[in-house]
């Protein structure tokens, strides 16, 4: 597993600014980017693997889910979201299958369903 970047700390301040702010999408970049890398160090540890890359740009990207792995190129499962929506969905504020069927998610390949670990934190 790799070493955590974001402290749980200052992740769990970043994620509570985020929930607390009147506008989560004028929140500060440095605030928001906290709050988005902390929440996938968490996707990280609880679904550990290499399966499924999770892309939230510009801010991070991370691998999960156990399976088999690739070595080059684009994996054959890729999540992409934006930052908004990725911390509505860890953070425990939207179901996984209504912003999927919103098309504010990017989910393909047969094991880039991340319902089954979201939300990360209630």
């Amino acid at each position: 597993m790799a070493r955590r970047r974001i402290t749980a700390a200052r992740g769990r301040a970043a994620v509570r600014a985020w929930r607390e702010a009147e506008d989560p999408a004028a929140l500060d970049r440095r605030t928001l980017a906290d709050a988005v890398r902390y929440l996938l160090e968490e996707l990280a540890e609880v679904a550990p693997g290499n399966s499924v890359e999770v892309r939230v740009p510009p801010l991070g990207v991370t691998q999960c889910v156990e399976g088999p792995t690739h070595t080059r190129g684009t994996p054959p499962n890729v999540v992409e979201l934006s930052p908004q929506v990725w911390l509505q969905l860890a953070a425990g504020g939207r179901a996984w299958e209504e912003a999927l069927e919103a098309g504010d998610v990017a989910a393909s390949g047969v094991r880039a369903d991340l319902s089954a670990v979201l939300p990360l934190m209630r």
